[in-house]
């Protein structure tokens, strides 16, 4: 049987597509989307949609107000998913489809960066910290030393001083 282009698409495309009826109850979903929820068509076929994601409300929101929704960043820590979604009702079908962009792994990145700048920031103080303290322990000794010398040559001037008078 020869796919036709639609289904082509469909079984291609990277990011999730989720169906839903009024009921919120799964219509159809993509191969990608199974990868994101980690499970297969015919196990989220059929089943209620509050069953893997815990928040309707979007959906609910979408085939209410008969509108489609901007997209929208959303996690799913039950997956362990980051995504932006955008939602759209299709009435003549009586359904709402949503687009999930799997953002993950830019997520992560971004997290691990903004992790190593903390980490540099905090040697950078540490290493600006300690030398500021070796810098000060140098001029404490400078000074220590310096008034010492003073009081040495305040006691070599009082003695030329006094051999000369």
């Amino acid at each position: 049987m020869n796919k036709t282009l639609w289904e082509l698409l469909w079984d291609y495309d990277p990011n999730g597509l989720l169906v839903v009826d009024a009921g919120m109850v799964i219509r159809t979903v993509n191969p990608a989307l199974c990868a994101m929820l980690k499970t297969d068509s015919s196990d989220l076929i059929g089943r209620h949609a509050g069953d893997y994601i815990e928040d309707l409300s979007d959906f609910q929101r979408v085939w209410r107000k008969k509108r489609p929704m901007a997209a929208t960043e959303r996690e799913y820590p039950k997956f362990g998913l980051f995504v932006r979604q955008v939602m759209f009702p299709i009435e003549d079908e009586g359904i709402v489809a949503c687009i999930m962009v799997d953002l993950t792994h830019e997520r992560q990145e971004r997290n691990e960066l903004q992790a190593m700048k903390l980490q540099m920031l905090e040697n950078v103080t540490r290493v600006v910290d300690k030398q500021m303290s070796v810098a000060q322990e140098i001029a404490g000794l400078l000074g220590e030393t310096t008034a010492e010398t003073s009081a040495s040559l305040r006691k070599v001037i009082d003695l030329l001083n006094e051999e000369t008078v």
